[in-house]
C-alpha cells in the first residue's frame, strides 16, 4: 500500500513542478515528522539538487534537538540548505508594533518563516512545499497565511497517524517518528495539548464522519467519548474559514 501510496504523492510532486514551469521547491524543515516526510518524498520526485531545505528556529524557543534533527535530515538526503534564525525579524516587528496578545505574536513567527520560503523560492524560480497533513488541515491547525501559505501539499490527503506509518516506509529516522509533535509556538508546546485531543483519537473521529457517520454513532462504534466527537466538530466548524477562499461580495448583478 504504502508504495503506491508514495508513487502517487512523486508523480504530484513532480507535475505539479512541472506545470508550474518552476526549478524545484523550497521545504520548511522543522525537526518533525511532516517536513521530514515531505522532504523525503520530494527528493525522491525531483533529486537532491532541485531541493532547498530551510531550517528557521527560534532561539530561546526552539529546541536545540530540533535544529539538529533538521540539520541531519538535509544531511541524509544531501540537499542545499541554510539556517536562518527568526529572531531579528520577530524583534524588528514587535518592536514596530503595539504589543499584541500571545497569540498573535505565536502566529507571527510561521508568517515569517512564510516570507522566507517564498523570498527563496521566487529568487530560484521553486515553488513551496507545505508540509500540512489532513488532521492539521481540516481541523485549522495551521496559521493563516503561516505556515498555511504554501503552493502545495505532498502529505494533505493523509491522516496524521498515516504519516507516521509512511515515515517508517520511507525510512525516516526513527527518532524523528517517535519525536513529540510541536509547533514550536513557544516554549513546552506540544500538538496534542493545543488540540485538545491526541492524534489517534482525532483521525479516529474524523475517519468516521469522512466515512458518513452521525456523530451520535461514532462513541458507540469507536474508542472515543462524545465529548471528544463534539471537540473535534466544533474545531471543523470554528476553523472553516481557513480551508476556504476568502470569500467576495457579488455584484455582477449590479454592475453588468
Amino acid at each position: 500500500m504504502w508504495e503506491k501510496v508514495t508513487n502517487r504523492i512523486v508523480d504530484f510532486i513532480r507535475n505539479t513542478v512541472k506545470s508550474a514551469n518552476a526549478d524545484g521547491v523550497v521545504i520548511g524543515i522543522s525537526g518533525g515528522i511532516d517536513s521530514a516526510t515531505t522532504a523525503f518524498l520530494c527528493v525522491k520526485a525531483l533529486g537532491k539538487d532541485r531541493v532547498l531545505g530551510l531550517i528557521m528556529p527560534e532561539k530561546g524557543v526552539t529546541k536545540e534537538e530540533d535544529v539538529e534533527d533538521a540539520l541531519e535530515i538535509c544531511k541524509i538526503l544531501g540537499i542545499r540548505h541554510k539556517l536562518v534564525y527568526i529572531n531579528p525579524m520577530v524583534e524588528a516587528f514587535l518592536k514596530n508594533l503595539n504589543k499584541g496578545s500571545d497569540i498573535a505574536v505565536a502566529n507571527l513567527k510561521p508568517r515569517i518563516r512564510m516570507i522566507i520560503n517564498y523570498y527563496h523560492a521566487n529568487t530560484l524560480n521553486y515553488l513551496v512545499a507545505g508540509t500540512g497533513n489532513k488532521s492539521e488541515l481540516l481541523t485549522g491547525y495551521f496559521t493563516k497565511y503561516g505556515d498555511g501559505g504554501v503552493d502545495f501539499l505532498p502529505i494533505g490527503d493523509l491522516y496524521k497517524t498515516e504519516v507516521f506509518e509512511l515515515a517508517r516506509y520511507l525510512g525516516v529516522p526513527e527518532k524523528i517518528i517517535k519525536k513529540t509533535p510541536s509547533a514550536g509556538l513557544w516554549v513546552g508546546q506540544t500538538d496534542e495539548d493545543e488540540l485538545g485531543i491526541t492524534y489517534a483519537k482525532l483521525d479516529t473521529i474524523l475517519k468516521a464522519l469522512e466515512k458518513g457517520y452521525k456523530p451520535d454513532e461514532i462513541p458507540e462504534k469507536f474508542d472515543v467519548s462524545s465529548d471528544e466527537v463534539k471537540h473535534v466538530i466544533e474545531l471543523l466548524e470554528k476553523n472553516k474559514h481557513k480551508r476556504e477562499m476568502p470569500p467576495v461580495v457579488k455584484l455582477r448583478d449590479l454592475l453588468d
